[in-house]
């Protein structure tokens, strides 16, 4: 139980289960949405992870939509969400969706596992947008990427 969970909702089959093991090797407990309406039902059913990983662009519901109705619901409006994506407005959107991070695709594991470690440090947010440095939402992904050694 002192695992720190994790919604992965991915609809590339292919890269969600290669997250997914990746993720659990690291040692979190993961869960896996092929969509955001399936991770919408995993959540309505109960499933309460501490973190959760959202791509922007699905079919059915995609990563906006779903973390609009995540907002919406006052059961799962707290729930941290960090977006993963290739979009090149990907920073604006994070503003827009008010999210605790960014993460470009193709996804650099380190940078992936630092933005999961500084989400689960934080605990769970009482409140909205609470993490606590400025350009807590995309711009560490920006800066972290670029660096080489």
């Amino acid at each position: 139980m002192s695992l720190f969970s994790i919604l992965l909702v991915e609809d590339d089959f292919d890269v969600r289960e290669a997250l997914v093991e990746t993720l659990r090797d690291r040692g979190y407990e993961v869960e896996s949405a092929g969509d955001g309406e399936q991770a919408m039902q995993l959540l309505r059913a109960g499933a309460r992870p501490g973190l959760i990983l959202l791509d922007l662009m699905m079919p059915r519901m995609s990563g906006s939509e779903f973390r609009i109705a995540q907002k919406e619901d006052p059961a799962l409006s707290d729930l941290p969400v960090v977006l993963l994506s290739a979009d090149g407005r990907m920073e604006e959107r994070a503003r827009a969706l008010k999210v605790e991070g960014a993460i470009r695709k193709p996804i650099d594991l380190d940078e992936l596992f630092a933005v999961i470690e500084r989400v689960r440090k934080i605990g769970s947010p009482g409140s909205p947008g609470s993490p606590g440095s400025p350009g807590a939402s995309g711009s560490p992904g920006s800066s972290a990427s670029k660096t080489d050694a």
